[in-house]
């Protein structure tokens, strides 16, 4: 109950900063931005707000039927720029996948520049 109750607070004092200091970001967002730093700087422990965040994102696709269920009321809209709904999705993905893509060998790049000696190798003379 406090992990929610710890959530719920950082997503509020999202909320509150987005409309007190008119910031054009999500509140959710800005929740989550709070919430890591509070993470990194230890403010909250990761023990605090383990088990409601896996009772969450097990049971994740709850929050999609909303979503669902909205598409369906805007039909008519979607069917008449049904085209542009078909780029757009196809567009992102791509985008997603190239960013995903570069980052991913960004840090693998990084972890081939640290050099770990293999078993057996004292790191002197050359290997026979």
């Amino acid at each position: 109950m406090r992990g929610i109750a710890i959530l719920l607070g950082f997503h509020l004092f999202g909320l509150l900063l987005q409309k007190g200091l008119h910031i054009p970001l999500p509140a959710n967002v800005l929740g989550l931005i709070l919430f890591t730093a509070a993470l990194f700087l230890k403010i909250v422990k990761l023990e605090w707000v383990e088990a409601s965040a896996q009772f969450l994102l097990k049971h994740m696709m709850l929050f999609f039927a909303p979503v669902v269920v909205g598409t369906m009321a805007f039909m008519p809209y979607i069917r008449s720029s049904w085209l542009a709904v078909v780029l757009s999705l196809v567009v992102s993905a791509f985008v997603g996948l190239i960013v995903t893509g570069g980052v991913a060998s960004l840090l693998q790049r990084g972890e081939r520049r640290v050099v770990t000696p293999t078993p057996g190798q004292s790191g002197e003379g050359p290997g026979l």
